[in-house]
């Protein structure tokens, strides 16, 4: 079995959000956009793990909404 320790795949995002990204962690301890978005999915995953409700209907439809503003979505 091949241990995925050290290991990377590539997921991609829109240039405009990269860069808002860019600066949005200007000045802080984040020295790329992938170590900021890593950190934040991570943060999601663990919450969603270890949460015994998962999402509400209300979660579910503020994404959805979201979504649809950025275009992802009909």
């Amino acid at each position: 079995m091949t241990k995925n320790h050290n290991k990377y795949t590539t997921i991609s995002i829109p240039v405009q959000l990269n860069e808002k990204l860019k600066d949005l962690i200007k000045d802080t301890g984040f020295n790329s956009a992938s170590s900021f978005v890593t950190y934040v999915l991570r943060q999601i995953v663990s919450e969603g793990v270890n949460s015994k409700e998962g999402f509400t209907k209300s979660d579910e439809q503020k994404v959805k909404d979201r979504l649809k503003s950025l275009g992802y979505l009909k």
